[in-house]
Order: C-alpha cells, then sequence, then structure tokens
C-alpha cells in the first residue's frame, strides 16, 4: 500500500480552512480566530514542502492550529492588556488579502503569498503546484491588475492620464 502524496497546498488550504477556523473560534473565539487562523496557514505552508505523505492532513493542520492558539493564550496571559489603538493595526496581509480579493486565485495567492509573508517564489510554486517561474508570473500578473485598479482611482481623482507599463 503506497502513501498518498500531498495535494498543492491551495487544495489543501480549500479543504481544511473551514475545520481550521472552527477550532480556532471554539479555542479562542471569533475575534482572536482570525489571526491564529492565518498564523496557522502560514506555518503549514512553511512545512509543507517538507510533508512526504497526506494519510491525515486535517490532523496535521489541527494541530498546528492548536498549538497556535496555545501560543496565543500564553502570549495573552504573559501581557498586561494594552488600550485600544485608534489606528488601523492590522497585520500588511491581511490588508494585502483585502485588496488583492477581487484577483484570480492563484494571482491572488501569489501576491499575498510574495508581498504579505515575503515567501520565496519558490515556496509559492511549491504551494500552488507549480513552478517557480509560474508563481514568479502570476505575482506579476496579480500586481499589473492591481496597478492598473488603483492607477485608475487615481486618474478619476486627478483627471490625469496614467502612462502605459513597460
Amino acid at each position: 500500500m503506497g502513501l498518498l502524496r500531498p495535494p498543492p497546498f491551495e487544495k489543501f488550504y480549500e479543504e481544511q480552512r473551514a475545520a481550521v477556523l472552527g477550532e480556532l473560534r471554539r479555542l479562542l473565539g471569533a475575534q482572536a480566530a482570525e489571526d491564529a487562523y492565518q498564523e496557522t496557514f502560514l506555518r503549514a505552508l512553511r512545512a509543507y514542502d517538507r510533508l512526504r505523505h497526506a494519510d491525515n492532513l486535517r490532523a496535521w493542520a489541527l494541530t498546528i492550529a492548536r498549538r497556535v492558539a496555545a501560543d496565543q493564550h500564553r502570549r495573552r496571559d504573559a501581557e498586561p492588556e494594552a488600550p485600544e489603538p485608534s489606528l488601523d493595526t492590522r497585520p500588511a496581509y491581511a490588508e494585502l488579502g483585502e485588496l488583492a480579493g477581487t484577483l484570480p486565485r492563484k494571482e491572488r495567492a501569489a501576491v499575498v503569498l510574495r508581498y504579505g509573508y515575503d515567501l520565496s517564489y519558490a515556496t509559492i510554486g511549491a504551494a500552488l503546484g507549480s513552478s517557480e517561474q509560474a508563481a514568479r508570473q502570476a505575482a506579476s500578473a496579480g500586481v499589473r491588475r492591481l496597478r492598473r485598479r488603483l492607477g485608475g482611482a487615481d486618474q478619476q481623482r486627478s483627471g490625469r492620464l496614467s502612462r502605459p507599463d513597460r
């Protein structure tokens, strides 16, 4: 009986995200679960290329989620409560994920993983089940789309035309 190979990270994420988010909400509450959710999949992505089989990916993902929750509980217990800041203190990847939300899936994933998490194109390619070059192209295409969209908003405000991309 052969061991199952792990699927591309994007498929793993799609299959496990509901279970992970549900577990984190149960352990941390809805608000704290959002940050822990991002951290869980970031840790999973960093270790994903070292997986040798996919016998029980759900258990593996939930184990990571529980460890992230435990880390958050320890930090919360160790730190005194700070006053609520008035500025947007979301991590950069959360803002970028929101901004890139309308991009095609592979472009969105490549842009967020590269510019939000500062991962290498080789790691992103492995996560998306493609090559390093394909990951680079997806990130580049996503950034071009975002520039056009954001540039269009700037043009409307200023009444100027932008010059074409090089």
